[in-house]
């Protein structure tokens, strides 16, 4: 079945039971179930299991080809329920360094409380990589791909290979891409992690993240953490995203053909330096985000030629709002050294591309027309 029917029929492809034929879940907002009443599958308390949390979670199951889904109350939830399912006190992860910065700072926090080490290397390398799994004892990889913010795109079936020669776990943060561009599960992954706060709810009114495994041990795992834990995201943000998904690969579809035609837009003009987006031929993984991805993600980079005129570009325009977060149907840009990756020191941001001057920018679905005028009357204005 093709994702577009999957995402179209949500309760028949969530199995949701329903009486009535509703097109969407059901919102089943209470805390407990009364056992004596139910048929079939037994609910108990929300944190644990949800019908309509359920639904959604069987819906991208599908989607991921995976064993099963936790979905979880924010990205970084997610994140640190991955973590916590795999790793142990004194473990080492080999990372690659150009993550998002709540990933780095959940990691931190792992070492000054459970002493989890973290490894950081360049996944491009695969020499580098074979030799740090060769001289330590790895528990987890874990990458991005494509990276937020340095925009760049890995190999996910080579570093699969690599990993399993070394009989080491290999999870995927796929929130630049998600699963309608890329499926790591596919090409190797023990696990992917999602914010869904960014495309698959695509309208920046839920925070929201999931964990998927491919193997149902693994996956029991998560689910036992996941509810121990108390990470389980709410009904009514489950119901949120569900609205949204029928559009997902519209939208991404959208996303890419005004984020190309802005990153040329953006090359044209004197005020940048250069744009790093992976859908320009200019870019160095071009040719492999072709073959490993559907759709090119809807956010670039900008080099400013200064850090005044990035900072300028970003109070003057109108269009484009100062927030973090991207994947949404409005465009916005930020400085990553300012906000989402204030964590990074000036020369971690450097060995991965990233400087003061440098702006990320999601690009929403707005008349490009509307964004271009826009970029244009901000540059000019004193």
């Amino acid at each position: 079945m093709k994702l577009e029917t999957l995402l179209t029929h949500l309760s028949k492809h969530g199995e949701v039971e329903e009486p009535y034929g509703a097109s969407h879940f059901p919102i089943y907002q209470t805390a407990t179930f009364d056992l004596k009443k139910q048929q079939g599958k037994q609910y108990d308390y929300s944190r644990i299991d949800n019908p309509t949390r359920l639904g959604l979670e069987t819906v991208l199951k599908k989607a991921e080809s995976a064993a099963g889904v936790i979905l979880t109350n924010s990205g970084v939830s997610a994140l640190s329920l991955l973590f916590e399912s795999v790793l142990k006190q004194n473990d080492t992860i080999l990372v690659e360094k150009d993550l998002y910065g709540g990933t780095l700072r959940l990691l931190k926090n792992y070492k000054e409380k459970y002493n989890i080490n973290a490894i950081f290397a360049d996944f491009s390398n695969p020499s580098e990589m074979n030799t740090i799994l060769k001289k330590n004892k790895i528990r987890l990889v874990h990458c991005e791909s494509p990276t937020n913010p340095g925009l760049k795109v890995l190999d996910l079936k080579q570093i699969a290979v690599l990993a399993k020669d070394r009989e080491v776990l290999f999870s995927v943060d796929n929130s630049l891409a998600t699963f309608a561009t890329q499926k790591p599960l596919d090409l190797g992954a023990d696990f992917v992690v999602t914010s869904t706060t960014k495309y698959i709810s695509g309208h920046g009114a839920v925070i929201s993240g999931y964990v998927a495994a491919k193997s149902h041990k693994q996956f029991a795992k998560v689910k036992y953490q996941s509810a121990i834990a108390g990470k389980a995201l709410s009904p009514m943000d489950c119901h949120t995203i569900s609205l949204g998904l029928s559009t997902l690969t519209l939208r991404l579809r959208q996303h890419e053909k005004n984020a190309l035609k802005m990153a040329k837009f953006f090359s044209t003009l004197p005020q940048v330096k250069e744009v790093t987006y992976p859908g320009l031929k200019s870019h160095p993984n071009h040719k492999l985000a072709r073959q490993q991805m559907q759709y090119f993600p809807g956010v670039l980079l900008l080099h400013m030629q200064s850090v005044e005129l990035a900072e300028h570009l970003i109070e003057h325009a109108e269009l484009f709002g100062e927030k973090a977060s991207f994947g949404t149907s409005d465009s916005r840009m930020e400085i990553p050294a300012k906000i989402s990756h204030a964590s990074f020191s000036e020369a971690e941001l450097a060995q991965i591309g990233i400087y003061p001057s440098t702006i990320r920018v999601s690009i929403g679905l707005e008349a490009v027309s509307d964004l271009k005028k826009d970029v244009i009357n901000a540059l000019e204005k004193k």
